[in-house]
Parts: structure tokens; C-alpha cells; sequence
């Protein structure tokens, strides 16, 4: 799995960068850049991989990712309508000295705290999302100072989730990033068989116990847990092709339809067929 280094340039007229639903969900970016990003992804449920760290999203999310963090794009085999808002932006943006102003101490915390990559839940992820959806349709002058009212928002929350223990886009990080490269490469190439918790341990030269261990540190689940919740997603994605559930089921490597059931409702909170016409 090769890591890209992704070019970015400033919108014209702009000192950051907006990008709007790029639409690549079939495409696997596992990427990186030396800019700040703010991700918002509404309506989907999908793989939140930044750095050493894998878990799901569910409905939306909400991301603040720092400089050199190996990511990959959010949207990535969602199937469902999805709707994003990226910002990325340089730390000297406003010029070398803006973060030294006594009245952006806080921000300059989230940015430096921004390099173990951050999630934020409930009622700043409702606020940031929908300020960040105005973005677009403001003026240049008030984008910026949108940006900075939400950059704020960010800084002063206590519901932001650090991803990385360490700062994940430091260098003695990089042993443990090719790791989970390797692990998740390993669950796309293998989810509809049946994912063998030896064989990638020994691939990623730890023993059964220890892989165990490191997986729920990185991932905050299991092994079983995280191949389950790809399976579904992937399920999802059958079943808006309008294959059947017994089809979707069979397709992503469950061997029981009453367990697929169990597992699909447990994570998506209904059943398949509930779900399949929802949506269809």
C-alpha cells in the first residue's frame, strides 16, 4: 500500500484551501500532506483511519488531522449519499507570527495537539459541520473569519478524542504506521474469506496475545469487532445494488444469515432489509 504525498495549493484569493465532496469513495488514498486539514463527513458511515489509528464512524465525522499524518479518505467504499467539507490550510497561513498572539493561545494548543490527529463528538461536531457548510458560500474576508471562529469552537471543546497517543507524524511513528497499513490491507484483501488473527499477527511479527493487545490499543476494539464492521459497510454496498440479503450476507463472509442479521443491526441499528429499503 503505497502512501501518496498529496499536493495542495490555496483556492485563489484564499490563504487555505475548501474542497467540497470530492466523490472517492472507490478510490483507496492512503495519503499525506504538510498541511493542517479539518475533515467533515455527514450522512454515511465509513473507516476513520488516521495514522496508527483505525475505527468506524457512524452518521457523520468530525476530524482535525495535523501536518504528515498518513489518512485515508473518509469517504472510501461508502455508498451511500455523502456529503464532505475539507479544510487544509498551512500553520503559517496568516503569516510566521500568527500563532504567537497572546489571544491565540488556544488555538495554537490545538494545533500542536492537532498532530496526533483529533476527533470531536457531539454538539461542536453538530456546530463545526454546519459552520463548515456555510463556508462556500461566504466571501473570501468572511471565510477567513469563519475559519477562525471555528478553529475556536475546537480549541475551547472538551469533547475532542486524541487518535494517536503519540504524534503520528513523527518519525519513530513510521514502524507503527507500515503496521497498520499492512493489517488493514490485509481486511480489504481478505474480509469476505475468513480473517485469520495468527496469520496477520505472525505478518506483522507479533504473537496472537500481543497483536490482540496492540490492535484494541490502536483501533479501540478487537480484531473480530473491526473485520465485522467492515464486513457490514461492505454489506451495505451490496445491498444497495439491490443484491438480496442472503446475497449480501454470503458475499462478505458471514456463514450465517441469522448471525449477519445480529452483527448488521447490532452495528447499523436495523436489520438489512430494514436498511436496504430505506435507502432503495
Amino acid at each position: 500500500m503505497k502512501i501518496i504525498r498529496e499536493d495542495i495549493r490555496p483556492d485563489q484569493g484564499s490563504s487555505f484551501k475548501i474542497l467540497l465532496s470530492p466523490g472517492l469513495n472507490d478510490t483507496f488514498l492512503w495519503h499525506f500532506h504538510p498541511e493542517y486539514e479539518i475533515v467533515y463527513v455527514e450522512g454515511s458511515a465509513g473507516t476513520r483511519h488516521v495514522g496508527g489509528h483505525t475505527s468506524v464512524y457512524e452518521g457523520s465525522d468530525l476530524v482535525f488531522i495535523g501536518p504528515d499524518i498518513p489518512h485515508l479518505n473518509f469517504d472510501y467504499g461508502v455508498r451511500t449519499q455523502c456529503e464532505q467539507v475539507i479544510v487544509q490550510m498551512r500553520e503559517d497561513f496568516l503569516g510566521k507570527e500568527f500563532l504567537l498572539a497572546p489571544e491565540l493561545a488556544g488555538i495554537k494548543k490545538l494545533f500542536e495537539t492537532s498532530h496526533h490527529g483529533l476527533s470531536f463528538a457531539g454538539h461542536t461536531k453538530s456546530l463545526v459541520g454546519e459552520k463548515l457548510k456555510q463556508l462556500p458560500s461566504l466571501a473570501p474576508f468572511d471565510q477567513l473569519l469563519a475559519l477562525l471562529g471555528i478553529l475556536k469552537i475546537m480549541a475551547e471543546s472538551n469533547e475532542a478524542t486524541i487518535l494517536n497517543p503519540r504524534p503520528a507524524g513523527s518519525k519513530s511513528f513510521q514502524k507503527e504506521q507500515h503496521r497498520m497499513q499492512h493489517i488493514y490491507a490485509y481486511v480489504e484483501a481478505h474480509f469476505d474469506q475468513a480473517p485469520d488473527v495468527n496469520e496477520i499477527a505472525a505478518a506483522v511479527n507479533l504473537s496472537t496475545p500481543a497483536f490482540c493487545r496492540y490492535f484494541k490499543a490502536n483501533a479501540r476494539m478487537t480484531f473480530t469487532d473491526f473485520v465485522n464492521r467492515y464486513r457490514v459497510n461492505q454489506a451495505k454496498n451490496f445491498l444497495l445494488q439491490d443484491r438480496s440479503v442472503s446475497e449480501a450476507c454470503f458475499a462478505v463472509g458471514f456463514e450465517s444469515l441469522s448471525y449477519f442479521n445480529k452483527i448488521f443491526r447490532k452495528i447499523v441499528g436495523e436489520n438489512p432489509s430494514a436498511f436496504k429499503k430505506r435507502y432503495l
